[in-house]
Order: C-alpha cells, then sequence, then structure tokens
C-alpha cells in the first residue's frame, strides 16, 4: 500500500525515467514477485530474483537512480523485514536493519537521495510510529514525532525534497479516516493540512508527480464498498480536487508508481487483480496498460527508478 519515492524537483536536474515495479502480493497465496514496467514503452517484464520471502501488505520508498525498498508487511506473520533492490542491476539485498517493530499496512515516503520513510501500520492495533532510514547508509532512526493518529490501512504521497503526506485509513477507535498528515522535508516535522481526502476510506493506493501533485485512488469506505474516487492534492497549495474520471474499476489495496511529469499508475488490487490503470499527468486522463501484471494479485507494493 501502496507508494512513492520521486526525484525532486528542484537541484536534481532534469528526470529520464527509467521503469515502475510492482512487488509480492496475494494471488490466493503469498508471492514474491516482482513485475518490472519500463518506461515509457510500459512494456513489462518480471525479475529473476524477486522478494526474500512471499508477502504482502507492505510499504514502499525509492531512491531514485540508487534502489527502491519494501518494508515490512505480512509472511505467516508481520515482518519488519525491508528488501533493496539496486538500480539499474536490480539486484536484491536485505538490511540488517529492519523496521523498529514488525508490521503490516504502513504507507512509504520518500525524499529521494537523502531518506525513505516508514509510518504508521498494524500490529496488534494501529501505530502512530514513523521509521527513517538515512540514504546512501539506510542507517534507521525512529522520528520522536510519529503521526498525529494512530493508524494504517493508509495512503501516502510524496512531493520530494519539500515533504510527504499520509492519508486517511484506520484508527483504534473503529474509524474510518480522511485526514492528511503532513511531514516537512528536510526537518521531518509534522503538521495536518487542511485539505482532506474526499470522504472517510482505508486502503488507497497513492502516486505523485512531484512537484506538481499527488493522486489518492480507490479504497473502501464507511459502508465497505470500495470506490473509483482518485482525489488530487496540488502541490504546494495542497488543495484538493477529486477527478472527474476515476478509476476504471472500483478496487482496494492496489500498487501505485509513478513516472514524474508524464504518468502515474495503479497496479492490481481487489476488484480487478490484474489492470494496470494509468493517468496521464498532462490531462488526468486514464488508459489502461496493455497485458497487465503478470499475474491477477493484491496487497503488492509499488516503487519506481526515476534516473538522471
Amino acid at each position: 500500500m501502496i507508494l512513492l519515492g520521486i526525484l525532486a524537483a528542484s537541484g536534481a536536474g532534469a528526470a529520464a525515467s527509467v521503469a515502475g515495479y510492482v512487488a509480492g502480493g496475494n494471488t490466493g497465496s503469498k508471492v514474491t514477485t516482482v513485475d518490472k514496467f519500463a518506461f515509457p514503452s510500459d512494456s513489462r517484464t518480471t525479475l529473476g530474483t524477486g522478494l526474500s520471502s512471499g508477502r504482502q501488505y507492505m510499504g514502499s520508498f525509492s531512491n531514485s537512480a540508487v534502489a527502491g525498498y519494501t518494508a515490512g508487511g505480512l509472511e505467516g506473520s508481520k515482518v519488519t523485514t525491508v528488501d533493496k533492490f539496486a538500480f539499474p542491476s536490480d539486484s536484491r539485498t536485505t538490511l540488517g536493519t529492519g523496521l523498529s517493530t514488525a508490521r503490516m499496512y504502513l504507507a512509504g515516503l520518500s525524499n529521494s537521495g537523502v531518506a525513505g520513510y516508514g509510518a504508521g501500520g498494524e500490529i496488534s492495533g494501529y501505530q502512530s510510529t514513523v521509521d527513517k532510514f538515512a540514504f546512501p547508509s539506510d542507517s534507521r532512526t525512529t522520528l520522536g514525532t510519529g503521526l498525529a493518529t494512530a493508524r494504517g490501512l493508509i495512503g501516502s504521497i510524496s512531493n520530494s525534497g519539500v515533504a510527504g503526506y499520509v492519508t486517511g485509513g484506520y484508527s483504534n477507535s473503529s474509524s474510518r479516516l480522511n485526514s492528511v498528515e503532513k511531514f516537512a522535508f528536510p526537518s521531518d516535522t509534522r503538521s495536518t493540512i487542511s485539505a482532506t481526502v474526499s470522504s472517510d476510506r482505508r486502503n488507497m493506493t497513492g502516486f505523485s508527480n512531484s512537484g506538481t501533485a499527488g493522486y489518492i485512488a480507490g479504497g473502501t469506505n464507511n459502508s465497505g464498498s470500495r470506490v473509483t474516487t482518485v482525489d488530487k492534492f496540488a502541490f504546494p497549495a495542497e488543495t484538493r480536487s477529486t477527478l472527474g474520471t476515476g478509476l476504471a474499476t472500483a478496487k482496494t489495496v492496489a500498487a501505485g508508481f509513478s513516472d514524474t511529469g508524464v504518468a502515474g499508475y495503479v497496479a492490481g488490487g481487489i476488484g480487478n487483480r490484474s489492470t494496470v490503470e494509468k493517468f496521464s499527468f498532462t490531462n488526468d486522463s486514464r488508459s489502461s496498460v496493455a497485458g497487465g501484471l503478470s499475474s491477477s494479485r493484491e496487497g503488492s507494493a509499488g516503487f519506481q527508478n526515476e534516473a538522471l
């Protein structure tokens, strides 16, 4: 649950996009599969080396041009594991230091070149913990100030170099949420922005057009129904609008990844588990990627490589 490290819009040069990745998930059993979608063709291959173990409900973040990461999730039990896929080789290692606590349903935030974050999630209850992995050492610290509301099943978007955002989700009071918490980079100070998700919901998918906007797609609403809604948060104003054209199919626990300046993607999920939907950042129009995922699955994580 998805998403998302993007190259900083300022001070980093123009991004030459490489690929987006969809890792793990559940096809009826948990899998190690990592599908790779090459930009700009969207052609799909499957990595020879997948996750270190089959799992679902991970967080993910990216250090563009360097590596993508999947954090935590559910195997037979919840884990602290953080797998790292080096770019451009796609070789996998597993960090010696994982999350500070084993948990699933967490959010990933990315400040490419600086740090990735694993926020919130569920152990036996929902958590407010935010772990930070410094690049390039991958050393982990835990922020003194975590989430204002302990939550899991959350969405996330990132404006690399500026801030990461944690959206909606589910709280320990059994309430779905619409609030959006913001962590400013590099200070990691937390605030709650005035704009909210358009409806209380959980299990959303996030993708970002860094420097321009972040998108929160799908999820499950208060009645327990999956939705097609796609909310757009404009950067830097943090105003929210809702796209006239949402997802083609209502879905939840999908993966998201981005090709900044070009398009964002929503892959798999409960509701239509092999489809990959693509939103053009030029006009927010939606299309489908031919072929979709290599297998129908839900609970995957998405990350991307946007190299210099």
